[in-house]
């Protein structure tokens, strides 16, 4: 195998050999239970220092792709027989128990963190408001356009580019006040006569709001890799709700193999995939989790994310992106609603990201959470 790591490259070399190696592996060269060859020999081979694979070793193992066993190397962990198409037997495709998470909660939970008030950087966000005040004055008034200002829109795809590798416009993100309203838009878009499986246990107000909007639900119990394979199979959804980060109540954090899975159901049945994102910027890796989209950013999934989290709860500000290839005829199910967020706060969130602060904010905390950890 051939290592091209650019020693100058805009990615660092361990993120690079990371790209490499979890191509190797989800493309099958390093196929389920195989030894990866010893850091050393890696670092020789990819001209690059052990750290630098020990560093990448880190990530694939935090991600679910490999594993580290004693005195014996890495070895992968990631399954790809966990992809498989829609109505193929498969009792025989692992050993993850059936009966839910009772047993298996330790293992399956995740580190969970909210910023603190007095972690957040309000001094920055204070600027932010005045300058904004200043330089905008009353174009603060203006009616917001539907999909919500192009500035937000376009900062929000340039963070998502940077932090979460996902290329997108601002054509394919809607501003909506907070995820519970974009639940709701989510039903007008997809349609309340599908069916929508949702993780067992999952955050109540999930169900509620898709079925106040008429539509019906499906409970799929959760293991400790994510929505049991068994219970995907069985399923008559065509519209997926998950967490794949951190599921609420549970933690749970849906391992590498699982997510190819949900997206390879998707794509087998003609489905949506609604990935809820809310909590994943405050991860103590020191790479961001990878997403749902970014795995199929063209026809199956609407990424939600939210400030909740991340500035504040009263921050009532979040948003969707839109698969590619259906954005357009998505947007037309909703054209007729107004954005529910003040133009005034969507200016200070775009001014916020587009300044670095809001970043600087989330590497603070990630790295206090490694410390910490």
């Amino acid at each position: 195998m051939t290592y091209h790591i650019e020693k100058n490259g805009e990615k660092p070399a361990y993120l690079q050999l990371y790209h490499i190696l979890r191509e190797a592996i989800t493309g099958g060269e390093y196929p389920y239970g195989a030894r990866l060859p010893s850091k050393r020999t890696l670092a020789d081979d990819a001209g690059v220092s052990v750290i630098t694979v020990e560093h990448s070793f880190d990530l694939l193992v935090e991600e679910g792709y490999i594993e580290a066993r004693e005195r014996s190397g890495y070895f992968v962990s990631y399954q790809a027989a966990d992809q498989f198409p829609v109505g193929e037997d498969m009792s025989d495709l692992g050993t993850e128990s059936e009966t839910g998470l009772d047993a298996e909660r330790d293992v399956a939970t995740v580190d969970r963190y909210e910023a603190s008030v007095e972690e957040f950087p309000f001094p920055a966000f204070a600027r932010t408001m005045r300058r904004v005040l200043s330089e905008e004055g009353s174009r603060i008034l203006e009616k917001s356009p539907d999909q919500g200002l192009l500035s937000l829109r376009q900062s929000i795809a340039e963070y998502l580019r940077r932090s979460r590798g996902m290329e997108v416009g601002p054509q394919q993100i809607v501003i909506g006040a907070g995820s519970e309203y974009l639940y709701g838009l989510i039903v007008q878009m997809l349609g309340r006569d599908r069916i929508y499986g949702l993780e067992d246990p999952c955050y109540e107000k999930i169900e509620k709001v898709y079925q106040a909007n008429g539509a019906r639900c499906e409970h799929l119990k959760l293991g400790t890799e994510g929505i049991h394979r068994s219970e995907l199979k069985r399923s008559q959804a065509t519209v997926l709700h998950v967490t794949p980060f951190s599921s609420y109540p549970s933690g749970v954090t849906a391992s590498a193999s699982r997510r190819q899975t949900y997206v390879r159901w998707a794509q087998e049945r003609n489905a949506y995939i609604i990935e809820d994102d809310y909590a994943s910027e405050f991860s103590p890796s020191t790479k961001a989790e990878d997403t749902l989209f970014s795995l199929e950013p063209e026809r199956t999934v609407i990424y939600l994310n939210t400030f909740t989290k991340t500035i504040s709860s009263s921050v009532r500000t979040g948003y969707m992106v839109l698969p590619r290839e259906k954005s357009e005829v998505l947007l037309e199910k909703i054209n007729f609603y107004a954005c529910t967020v003040p133009v005034f706060d969507q200016m200070v969130i775009a001014e916020f990201i587009r300044s670095g602060d809001f970043e600087r904010h989330i590497n603070r905390v990630r790295r206090k959470l490694r410390k910490n950890r």
